[in-house]
């Protein structure tokens, strides 16, 4: 080729890219952009640790099914159709009330009619018979002011698992009382360092407030997930509409669809409230290891001090505490009362906390779910304290308090305070409705591998 010839090229090739810039350009923009949505769907991907992405997690339920609230039998029948992606090591009956194992054991009965079924969707389904074995009752009466007392088939059955050559570590979820849970950190604390907890606090936390405060003092280390209020998000909140809505899912998705569908219609008269659902969804999706990162069992941050709040004399409207946090009373022991007189205090007239008394002092513990006014009156056979009444106030924490991780508890996380994650009054619950649809979607296609198997 000539010299005048190949500039002749050179410059029709430079002609064709700069009439091409803009479009090239444009291309260019194009697949970058579509790398970076790829790139970014990746890292979301591996981010992902749940059991829906792969990653079995060892599992203990303890739960307070069959007592004062029967959203557990709707929290475990969403439980057992996940079942063949969890390893379930145990099922406890922990409850504040009348609730024990056999009531574990009714939704089992329900799960081993649609076992057949669900068999041949995947061959991880526990046996019936499996289920039955670890299902094991816990505490029945509360510990009192030092929060543990005996041990339980429940809470040594927690350290037997904990125990186990596995090094996966334990996860222990919550849905009622944490007695358990505390007696066996108190017999074996040993077992602390293999434990991921997600506790349902809350009204739970009222009722558990001594095994609460027991824990929170002694194992400070301990890693939590302390949902107060967040885990509202899913049934408050979120869509609601058409299908989606808390008694139309139900109606569209749930009901008639096996025993297990039609068993969960029956409970709260077929309205959805799972209140327990959300520490299972942390576990499906998601990233369990980080609670700072969003997942449909909510996200979190790190727990503050100053949570505790001690009064050493009855109080008014005008003393304030934090909502969700601890309020002990250290009252001086009246003359002539001695320990063979009763005592005991009831919050806003339905809740009993247990008395202490040392000879010194009388001691008990309140935690307020609720911000708002939270009376209390003294019964006793003795008569200079019977009738003695006070009151407090639960307010929201400051955020000058919320804002300063706690250095006692490292691995204690708890609910946004953020106004921005709140669903009306509920710190945090908006970071699990935001997946309402996600995860309904899902649970309704589990609920339908009961009533059509798949055909060999």
């Amino acid at each position: 080729m000539s010299e005048r010839k190949s500039d002749a090229c050179l410059r029709s090739r430079e002609r064709e890219r700069v009439d091409a810039g803009p479009l090239a350009h444009a291309r260019g923009y194009g697949i970058l952009l579509a790398l970076l949505v790829a790139v970014l769907a990746l890292r979301v991907s591996a981010a992902d640790t749940g059991a829906l992405s792969g990653v079995r997690h060892r599992i203990v339920v303890s739960t307070d099914i069959g007592g004062t609230d029967p959203d557990d039998f709707q929290s475990m029948v969403h439980l057992l159709l996940y079942a063949d992606v969890f390893d379930i090591e145990g099922l406890v009956s922990s409850p504040y009330g009348p609730g024990r194992k056999e009531h574990i054991l009714q939704v089992i009965d329900r799960y081993e009619r649609d076992y057949a079924k669900l068999k041949t969707h995947s061959e991880k389904y526990p046996t019936p018979a499996a289920l039955r074995a670890m299902a094991k009752e816990g505490a029945l009466d509360g510990p009192g002011p030092a929060g543990v007392g005996a041990a339980t088939e429940g809470s040594n059955w927690i350290i037997q698992c904990a125990r186990r050559s596995d090094p996966r570590p334990l996860h222990v979820l919550v849905w009622g009382g944490i007695e358990d849970l505390a007696q066996a950190l108190h017999d074996a604390p040993d077992i602390l360092p293999k434990l991921r907890v997600y506790f349902i606090g809350g009204p739970n936390k009222m009722w558990s407030v001594d095994a609460y405060n027991y824990i929170e003092e002694n194992h400070p280390k301990l890693w939590i997930i302390e949902a107060n209020a967040t885990y509202r998000g899913w049934f408050v909140g979120g869509s609601q509409s058409g299908e989606w809505g808390n008694s139309s899912f139900v109606a569209v998705h749930l009901a008639g669809r096996g025993a297990l569908g039609d068993f969960f219609a029956t409970q709260l008269r077929g309205t959805i409230k799972m209140g327990d659902s959300p520490s299972v969804g942390w576990l499906l999706r998601g990233t369990p290891d980080d609670p700072s990162q969003p997942g449909w069992g909510g996200k979190f941050v790190r727990l503050w001090d100053g949570r505790k709040t001690i009064f050493h004399r009855l109080t008014t409207e005008k003393d304030q505490a934090e909502v969700f946090g601890v309020v002990e009373f250290a009252l001086p022991v009246p003359s002539g009362l001695d320990r063979a007189h009763t005592v005991k205090v009831m919050f806003d007239n339905r809740i009993p906390a247990p008395v202490v008394n040392d000879g010194r002092t009388l001691r008990f513990r309140f935690a307020p779910r609720d911000a708002k006014v939270w009376p209390y009156v003294i019964r006793s056979d003795f008569r200079g304290l019977d009738g003695q009444a006070g009151a407090f106030t639960a307010v929201p924490p400051p955020v000058a308090r919320t804002s300063r991780p706690s250095a006692v508890h490292p691995n204690w996380w708890i609910d946004d305070p953020d106004t921005a994650a709140a669903e009306g009054i509920h710190p945090g619950a908006k970071s699990v409705n935001r997946w309402r649809e996600d995860f309904l979607r899902d649970f309704a296609a589990r609920m339908r591998r009961c009533q059509s198997p798949v055909s060999p």
